[in-house]
């Protein structure tokens, strides 16, 4: 019996710049250290939520994850690009502020995630009640930015946590790891759905389709876990992520076998279905309450971190559905056909 070699791993290609500030950061990372940074001035002037920004964020941040084909390792810890960074968190944080400024407290907003409004819409109800299988293929192209890393920036968390909050997210996560199966890591269901409808599982494929708002997304969750005086947000928003996701992911499911998918896109969204109900009482009861317990001042940081969530999430929901609408693509260059 002859065994087949390991595939080889590769990073991926550096996305292409959108603006300015992001072509000088490629720039750095595929060129010398003395290529010119973005100055303080240029990244006042990006849209906080904004494509150039939201692209040079991504840049820096998957250095601490897999980084990119063909930049050095170093780069990693680069002092100019960490002051680059630190100023693009600046102005996407300041902007994340702003407008949750008005969010309720810990208990209202988890409260306010467990209650779907029986009209409600949203893109995992366009899915399941209409969405064609192109539909289901942009949105999977979309989430596999920060799917295919899935439980890898909620991880760095656990280091600042103590106690009861330490052992129930260490818990939660060996689960999103496949609990020591890279089989039923849910990143491999994730690259197996990708397969069945005919998409490329490869990390990092589809960043150069997918929009600010998308990239919005995966950049707060590497801004909270990157940071110490965050681990608060981090954990408000793994806790918005867990409760959310069972019934959005029952629709999507739904909408994979309406469609005909296949046995193993089904399977990802199945397995959160069943999953994530289980992790949302952990995190909510232990997560948070053991958090909470040993510091209380923590808990609208918690708050903000739910809000900063759903914010973003809107945004997004309201651009692919804006675009589905009108018959169109929504990502930046559209998909193709199979």
């Amino acid at each position: 019996m002859t065994l087949l070699a390991p595939a080889v791993a590769t990073r991926p290609e550096v996305p292409k710049a959108r603006g300015e500030v992001s072509l000088q950061v490629r720039n750095r990372l595929l060129g010398s250290g003395s290529a010119r940074l973005p100055r303080a001035a240029d990244i006042t002037h990006c849209a906080p939520y904004g494509e150039d920004l939201h692209l040079a964020l991504h840049l820096c941040y998957e250095l601490h994850h897999q980084s990119f084909e063909g930049v050095p390792d170093t780069l990693e810890w680069d002092p100019g690009l960490l002051r680059v960074r630190a100023l693009l968190e600046h102005r996407f944080e300041g902007a994340l502020r702003h407008d949750c400024r008005h969010h309720p407290n810990v208990d209202e907003s988890l409260a306010d995630l467990l209650m779907e409004p029986v009209d409600g819409t949203g893109v995992s109800r366009f899915l399941m009640s209409s969405g064609e299988l192109w539909h289901l293929r942009e949105y999977v192209a979309l989430r596999s930015v920060h799917q295919l890393r899935e439980a890898d920036p909620h991880v760095w968390v656990i280091p600042r946590l103590r106690g009861r909050a330490k052992a129930a997210m260490a818990a939660v996560e060996y689960d999103e790891y496949g609990c020591g199966r890279a089989e039923r890591m849910h990143s491999q269901l994730y690259a197996d759905l990708m397969t069945d409808l005919g998409l490329d599982p490869s990390y990092g494929h589809y960043v150069d389709v997918a929009g600010a708002d998308l990239l919005a997304t995966s950049n707060l969750m590497s801004m909270f876990g990157l940071h110490q005086r965050l681990r608060g947000a981090l954990v408000g928003h793994f806790a918005a992520l867990e409760t959310s996701s069972p019934p959005a992911a029952s629709r999507i499911a739904a909408a994979l076998r309406r469609t005909g998918a296949g046995p193993d896109a089904e399977r990802y969204y199945e397995e959160h279905v069943e999953a994530d109900s289980v992790h949302e009482q952990l995190v909510r009861r232990d997560v948070i309450g053991g958090l909470l317990d040993d510091e209380p001042f923590l808990a609208p940081d918690v708050a903000f971190g739910i809000a900063a969530h759903c914010l973003l999430e809107d945004r997004l929901g309201a651009r692919v559905l804006h675009a589905w609408s009108r018959g169109e693509s929504a990502l930046r260059v559209p998909l193709r056909q199979p």
